[in-house]
């Protein structure tokens, strides 16, 4: 997030508005709740995991033992556990 000064980027009447309540402060405006993103979606976060978990799942269905998916990606026996057994309608598949 960068800083931004008011009287460049705001109307001279908007500016006096804001002026009445805040001044020489910095104030953070936040998105409005439907063009905010998702978490991850910025990043790429989102994508590498989905990309992560459909590995996992894709060698699972390979034969890989969940106690050598455990090892190969450090996760816990829980999140695999999840990921293998909701990989198939949660997950992309190599392929598709």
């Amino acid at each position: 997030m960068a800083y931004k000064n008011g009287k460049n980027i705001l109307p001279i009447e908007l500016l006096e508005e804001l002026q009445q309540y805040i001044q020489g402060e910095i104030i953070y405006i936040p998105k409005k709740k439907n063009e905010r993103a998702r978490w991850g979606e910025v990043n790429g976060t989102r994508e590498l995991m989905k990309d992560r978990n459909s590995e996992i799942y894709n060698l699972y269905k390979k034969g890989f033992k969940i106690e050598d998916l455990i090892k190969l990606y450090h996760l816990s026996e829980d999140s695999i556990r999840r990921i293998v057994y909701n990989g198939n309608t949660k997950v992309r598949r190599v392929g598709k």
